[in-house]
């Protein structure tokens, strides 16, 4: 059996496709590790069979144009794949990038994951800048039909967004957060008189944190309050649900979703050069690198399970998990005939057996 064939038998049991259209996953996704990019053209280039470079690119071309893909089912292989904890760590954000005329604003909801964020739903924002809160709460809402509330620990975002209404959707669910506030929000300060979070909190020294006794009042709701002055003098507020004395170190776990983000462009498969114009079209790309990273992290973690990865002198390992599974992935494919032992070993990543 070929590689190839491995492959789409392994995705059999995860994706109720035709065996056609997993066999040209298969392809796609073992493409996509051999030219690092999500150039349509590029990907073409490294499908194998006796078609064209010509005909391989209009099969592409067929897949993202017409092909209906089911994202609840690919958010069930990533949970299924990654084996989270009984309670995940959620992260809200926002990446934006520009195409000739055309601006890409992807909204993103994704679990944490030892340091990497994995997405499990998006939506393409046909606009640029931030989101509203009716597309946040559609996307949460969405979330919470898929999967049960209680697997959710709590979840994060940044300061863009807040607001109101949001804080009420997430009151009223309820579902745990961590969200961080601008300094010039206004929080009740103890004796009825509401003023900005810069100004209740100007005494704090750098790398000084607080947590407030007592729940204030933000846009007239009751919320926990946390603030930690950092190391370049900046402000952090962050209002919570529930557990304010661990608010800011829950909070800090948001950053996974930013080393997501690099995974999927400058640091692994380069999607910011993607030549797709269309927002169905996109969402189906996104789904399909999803899939390789969860694959490229899984095998990254066992990699590092047989050896641990070198730590430099500041502490940090000298390479990511991510980075470790996607260079080996893209040795292996790229000399299948040599490595078959290995892609055999790869694919049980997959099996979740």
């Amino acid at each position: 059996m070929s590689e190839i064939s491995l492959l789409q038998s392994t995705l059999k049991s995860h994706l109720p496709w035709h065996g056609a259209r997993l066999n040209f996953l298969a392809q796609l996704l073992i493409a996509l590790f051999r030219v690092k990019t999500v150039n349509l053209a590029e990907i073409a280039s490294a499908f194998v069979g006796q078609a064209q470079q010509d005909s391989h690119y209009k099969r592409l071309q067929r897949f993202f144009r017409h092909f209906e893909m089911d994202y609840t089912v690919v958010a069930k292989v990533v949970v299924a794949w990654m084996d989270f904890s009984s309670q995940w760590v959620l992260c809200f954000d926002r990446t934006q990038w520009q195409f000739g005329q055309t601006t890409h604003n992807v909204l993103m909801r994704a679990v944490a994951h030892q340091g990497v964020a994995f997405p499990l739903l998006w939506t393409l924002l046909p606009k640029r800048g931030n989101s509203n809160t009716c597309e946040r709460i559609d996307l949460v809402a969405q979330l919470l039909q898929l999967f049960e509330r209680q697997q959710i620990a709590y979840l994060t975002a940044d300061r863009e967004f807040v607001g109101r209404e949001w804080i009420k959707y997430l009151l009223k669910q309820p579902v745990p957060f961590r969200i961080r506030i601008r300094q010039s929000d206004r929080l009740s300060n103890g004796r009825g008189k509401a003023i900005k979070a810069r100004v209740l909190f100007a005494d704090l020294a750098p790398e000084q944190m607080i947590v407030l006794p007592k729940r204030r009042r933000l846009w007239g709701y009751w919320v926990y309050v946390a603030a930690l002055r950092l190391k370049d003098g900046q402000l952090l507020v962050v209002v919570t649900s529930d557990s304010p004395a661990t608010a800011i170190t829950d909070y800090a776990k948001r950053w996974s979703i930013e080393t997501l983000f690099g995974c999927l462009k400058r640091r692994g498969f380069c999607l910011e050069s993607t030549h797709l114009c269309d927002a169905e079209r996109l969402s189906k790309l996104l789904a399909v690198l999803t899939l390789a990273l969860c694959w490229a992290y899984r095998t990254g973690d066992w990699l590092t399970q047989l050896k641990p990865l070198k730590l430099k002198k500041h502490g940090r390992k000298a390479r990511s998990v991510f980075h470790h599974g996607f260079d080996y992935l893209r040795q292996m494919v790229l000399n299948l005939t040599d490595k078959q032992a290995e892609f055999k070993s790869a694919l049980k990543f997959l099996s979740c057996t």
